[in-house]
């Protein structure tokens, strides 16, 4: 089979961790198994700066569960994790009961001001990972605006985009979405959050451009043909093909 189904988690990020963590299991609880999955940067306990000791202790102690989560599901998650030097914004998959892909945030958002309180994630760490033979990469939120980091993501199939997007530059970040995944020839799954600063444009992308979204929905989901990437390579050959 060639048919998925790819899910963007879209939902609010609250000041308790553990009602954030419920939101997402309850989310996942609702997609089909198999599903490929990807919730909002930090959506478990946002940016929480004064906090971020408890949002690493917190990181830890949902990993287990993530990783059961991950037997029938692939699922993204960002998580504010410490490491000897200071705090990163690590964006991580599971998959079948195993960790399969981490990179940390190499470009922080200065208007936020993340780079204050992160550490710089290293860009060598952004490459490609599998999922059941679909090639992936990912892109953190602000990475997104960085042309140097597309050559990074090249060639795959699937581009994750998890992201904490402010409503007033959700056009930019619907732009910049559609763009790479026609630039790419892939699809790009988007998932950002819905507080009410917040842009939504949560999407599902196709190889074509056309995109699926609904600001007023927690879950974006869609199946997809994998047969789509090959053909529209064919089709509009740029040099892709096998890439």
């Amino acid at each position: 089979m060639t048919s998925r189904t790819l899910c963007a988690l879209q939902f609010k990020t609250h000041q308790h961790f553990h009602t954030n963590w419920q939101n997402l299991m309850s989310l996942v609880s609702r997609t089909n198994e198999g599903a490929i999955i990807l919730a909002p940067e930090v959506a478990l306990t946002h940016f929480c700066y004064q906090r971020l000791e408890e949002a690493n202790a917190f990181a830890k102690d949902v990993t287990s569960s993530l990783l059961r989560l991950s037997e029938t599901r692939a699922i993204g998650v960002t998580m504010i994790e410490k490491h000897k030097d200071g705090f990163y914004n690590n964006l991580k998959f599971f998959h079948k009961g195993e960790m399969i892909h981490k990179q940390a945030k190499t470009k922080l958002f200065p208007l936020g001001g993340e780079h204050l309180y992160f550490k710089t994630g290293c860009e060598s760490e952004i490459g490609f990972f599998y999922i059941d033979g679909i090639k992936c990469a990912a892109l953190n939120c602000f990475e997104l605006r960085f042309p140097h980091l597309w050559a990074a993501v090249r060639g795959a199939e699937l581009i994750f985009i998890p992201a904490q997007w402010g409503i007033k530059r959700k056009s930019h970040f619907e732009t910049l979405c559609q763009a790479l995944a026609i630039a790419n020839q892939c699809f790009v799954l988007a998932a950002n959050g819905s507080n009410a600063q917040m842009a939504c444009s949560s999407a599902i992308i196709s190889p074509s451009g056309s995109a699926v979204r609904d600001d007023s929905a927690d879950i974006v989901s869609c199946d997809v043909d994998w047969e789509e990437v090959i053909s529209m390579r064919k089709y509009i050959d740029v040099g892709l093909l096998g890439a």
